[in-house]
């Protein structure tokens, strides 16, 4: 049989970072979608053009907290659906839009990596449900993603498991041991925690890739689907609620062919879902589709085939 990866895009908001001239805020890539949603429709038609066969929506800032703490003044409903017109945007001057699904990102409802100001698990679900019935009907799939701590990756996995939709959890791990959460809790039980609501697929995300294939090791023993898309930070540290995202620095090490030698472990390993996260660009992507084109590998658009 021949073998097949879901291919997905890469990092949003860092790749806006290189293309805006606005200044850093909180919600970045909200705000650049806003003002200049061209910028936003560019880069998804950038990456459906270099190999992507799933387009995330620009949704990972958008959630309750995060706007009435930073834009009080926007409606939650306006951001998601402004989030799908400039996909769709991208999609259609790519000219790809029977070849990619679109999926809505579930991003941690107060902070990144910060499992200290995550809300408790009843306040998490209520709002992960509601982000999922207000997009299900548009979207193809969802993205849990940077999991730090297992309350609220168990939450979301439940709303997406009561609103009956296609979705996959991705955990961020700690960038000197892949076997803890970003909160120090076990990977493994993380894991375990959410397997009562059968995701569709389990992920490593937003870690650096080192630590990606050590964490694919451990999610590869639950039997569902896996795979990963790391970041291209040198480190995380320096991001702190409120804080943008500027205080973050590339790796000077992993242009295309570096981050594709990680990618091809991951391949090894079993991986089925590739992608890449912040720092991750175009030509990452494009990278990787040439290598899956090379191998006789087919990319494909759903989560669950």
């Amino acid at each position: 049989m021949m073998k097949q990866i879901t291919l997905l895009d890469g990092g949003l908001g860092q790749e806006l970072i290189k293309r805006s001239s606005a200044p850093p805020h909180p919600l970045w890539s909200t705000k650049v979608m806003m003002d200049e949603p061209h910028l936003v429709s560019d880069i998804h038609r950038d990456f459906c053009l270099a190999g992507a066969k799933v387009i995330c929506l620009n949704t990972y800032a958008v959630s309750r907290h995060r706007l009435e703490t930073f834009a009080p003044e926007e409606s939650l409903e306006l951001m998601l659906e402004t989030a799908l017109q400039v996909a769709n945007t991208g999609i259609s001057d790519a000219a790809r839009a029977d070849q990619v699904s679109v999926v809505a990102s579930l991003p941690p409802l107060n902070a990144s990596y910060d499992h200290t100001v995550a809300p408790g698990f009843e306040s998490a679900y209520t709002q992960y449900r509601e982000l999922v019935s207000l997009q299900k009907a548009r979207v193809d799939a969802f993205l849990l993603e940077t999991m730090s701590n297992i309350t609220e990756a168990s939450a979301g996995s439940k709303a997406i498991r009561d609103e009956g939709v296609v979705g996959a959890v991705a955990f961020t791990v700690s960038d000197s041991d892949a076997t803890v959460l970003r909160s120090g809790e076990s990977l493994e039980e993380a894991v375990e925690a959410i397997m009562p609501y059968a995701p569709d697929a389990i992920l490593i995300n937003c870690s650096i890739p080192e630590m990606v294939t050590e964490g694919l090791k451990i999610v590869a023993k639950s039997g569902v689907r896996f795979g990963g898309y790391a970041n291209g930070f040198r480190s995380v540290e320096a991001l702190v609620p409120g804080s943008t995202v500027d205080r973050l620095s590339q790796r000077k090490d992993l242009g295309p062919e570096e981050y594709l030698a990680f990618v091809k472990s991951w391949i090894d390993l079993g991986a089925e879902i590739i992608g890449g996260c912040c720092e991750i660009g175009p030509s990452h992507i494009a990278a990787i589709a040439d290598y899956c084109d090379r191998e006789g590998i087919v990319t494909i658009k759903q989560l669950v085939p």
